[in-house]
């Protein structure tokens, strides 16, 4: 009789699996966990951001403006834009910070609040401002971030997202720029909401420096009639919709009863200077 072997029923060295399916698997698993990391993290800096002193702010500060260089406040442009700061600070704001103005030469219509006071204003902003009460807006809401805290919460959460991806995927891997979109995404209608106090934070601020409101609006109604992707476009990538912002700027004035009047001309010295030493 002839011997005939018998194949098993189930080949051992294949997985019944897909691979496919394995990898998504192993994939979305790993996402959660980073995920669920990246909150516990944030929550933990939410925690932290209260307790942080001006002062502990003030050497972290150093290190993230050396880029930009330095201001010389008793220069040319510099100088104007601090004394109107300074004089928010000391007549409405009364916030624990002594505020350093650095004019940065770019064209990007923008002002950002780093920690420790240190408030970056490029010059492509102040190329756009008509008015000091429009210029003194724009300063006022980058102090309503002071006043909530937002610019640490801000680079807390960041500083906690290039960690974790650098540990789990290297500082330069694509998939930890996939994955840093979809954690901003997250956080957009956060940043959202921060916005929208700082805008009703600088409206009080404005009327208690000059009695009313005028020209609160007038930056963002030129920005939004220009319509320009570009330089326009950073200043924006995270505030809100145009349109949207500028109504409830004038709808929170009008809760509060706040007047609005013709604002003052922006002097000269405001003006940016190419000539001015960073």
């Amino acid at each position: 009789m002839k011997y005939t072997p018998r194949l098993p029923e189930d080949n051992v060295n294949v997985t019944p699996v897909s691979p496919l399916r394995e990898f998504f698997t192993l994939a979305g698993g790993l996402l959660a966990v980073v995920v669920v990391a990246y909150l516990a993290l944030g929550l933990a800096v939410d925690l932290i951001i209260p307790r942080l002193s001006p002062n502990v702010e003030q050497k972290m500060g150093g290190i993230f403006v050396k880029s930009f260089g330095t201001s010389r406040p008793d220069r040319e442009i510099a100088g104007p834009v601090q004394k109107l700061l300074d004089d928010l600070q000391r007549r409405c704001a009364k916030l624990p910070y002594h505020f350093n103005i650095i004019i940065h030469e770019h064209d990007a219509v923008n002002a950002m609040a780093f920690p420790g006071g240190h408030i970056v204003v490029f010059s492509g902003l102040l190329s756009q401002v008509t008015s000091e009460n429009e210029l003194a807006f724009v300063l006022a809401h980058e102090l309503g971030h002071y006043a909530h805290r937002d610019h640490l919460r801000g680079f807390g959460r960041a500083l906690v997202f290039m960690a974790i991806s650098a540990v789990m995927f290297g500082p330069d891997s694509s998939l930890g720029g996939m994955l840093g979109n979809a954690l901003t995404i997250t956080e957009l209608s956060f940043s959202r909401q921060q916005e929208t106090r700082a805008d009703e934070f600088a409206v009080e601020l404005v009327n208690c420096a000059y009695g009313h409101v005028g020209g609160s609006t007038d930056f963002f109604e030129k920005i939004s009639k220009a319509q320009e992707p570009g330089i326009f476009g950073h200043y924006f990538a995270t505030h809100p919709e145009n349109r949207r912002r500028i109504d409830h700027v004038q709808q929170f004035a009008r809760s509060k009863g706040f007047k609005t009047m013709p604002p003052r001309p922006l002097p000269e010295a405001f003006r940016s200077n190419p000539d001015i030493d960073e």
